[in-house]
């Protein structure tokens, strides 16, 4: 027998906050693949002739039995890693008709598979969690051509009036009210985005900060989940992108850091920042 070793690499990064509390993961795992269906290849044995031996009224021989089909598939379009248009649009379809409850992400992951194999199984077919050409045609037939809105949904709340003390030099202006991030430059609004903040077992705090660290591929140390983009300003509290929210929305919270939804406004925020900028947190 073949003996197995089982390397574990552990890996610490200084950090602290991470995602939603109850949250997926950054970046979807890819499961176990599946393995393909086996070929139907198995043919009826041949008859055999009567033995010549025999009296002419001897029975022959049975046959064996066929093996039965597998469920048809299809060829695969969409499965684990797959990532494009296709898959936003797969995600929205699937979501119309309750079996994706998340924002596509255009990213075929674990959660990708799981909604898909809820389909199938709901349809009669075999449960592969890849999205193969049978799997398509009925999930079409089901649902309607996704809008812009449900591709794309807004990720742009109303930014609250700015409090008082974002209106001087460089701020993170950030109201839980509104539950947006407005970046100001001497009270002229440069951009803002849809934040999150921690849950009221891990709250955000609140008050006047600096900014006193960047980490642009920052992994929590204690929660061991990335956090893109982080900007620390109190503690292990930092302002940085959040792959759980962009997925999930308010449906969760944060342990205690402002997450940011839209990855394109925060990287660009992040190369603006510098150390030493204000951070305001209000209500």
């Amino acid at each position: 027998m073949t003996a197995v070793t089982v390397l574990t690499l552990a890996a610490t990064t200084a950090g602290c906050q991470t995602h939603a509390s109850g949250g997926s993961a950054a970046k979807p795992s890819s499961p176990p693949k599946t393995s393909a269906p086996a070929a139907d290849d198995a043919k009826p044995a041949a008859t055999s002739s009567p033995p010549t031996s025999l009296p002419p009224t001897a029975a022959p021989s049975p046959s064996a039995t066929a093996a039965p089909k597998p469920a048809p598939q299809g060829r695969t379009l969409m499965a684990t890693g797959s990532e494009g248009k296709q898959v936003r649009e797969l995600q929205a379809r699937l979501r119309q008709i309750g079996h994706f409850d998340r924002s596509p992400t255009g990213y075929y992951g674990t959660l990708t598979v799981a909604a898909v194999q809820s389909f199938q199984g709901k349809r009669g077919l075999s449960r592969t969690g890849r999205t193969d050409t049978v799997t398509w045609q009925k999930l079409i037939a089901m649902t309607r051509k996704p809008t812009a809105a449900e591709l794309n949904p807004p990720t742009s709340r109303p930014a609250a009036r700015p409090d008082k003390r974002c209106m001087t030099g460089r701020v993170l202006c950030i109201s839980k009210n509104s539950r947006t991030l407005s970046w100001m430059i001497d009270g002229r609004v440069v951009s803002s985005m849809d934040v999150r903040f921690g849950s009221q077992y891990t709250p955000t705090r609140e008050g006047t900060f600096s900014i006193y660290w960047k980490s642009r591929h920052h992994v929590s140390t204690i929660y061991h989940t990335a956090m893109p983009y982080a900007m620390f300003f109190s503690g292990g509290q930092a302002v940085h992108y959040s792959a759980d929210f962009a997925a999930r929305g308010y449906n969760g919270a944060s342990h205690g850091c402002v997450n940011v939804r839209d990855e394109g406004k925060i990287a660009a925020l992040f190369d603006q920042v510098r150390n030493g900028d204000k951070v305001v947190i209000y209500w």
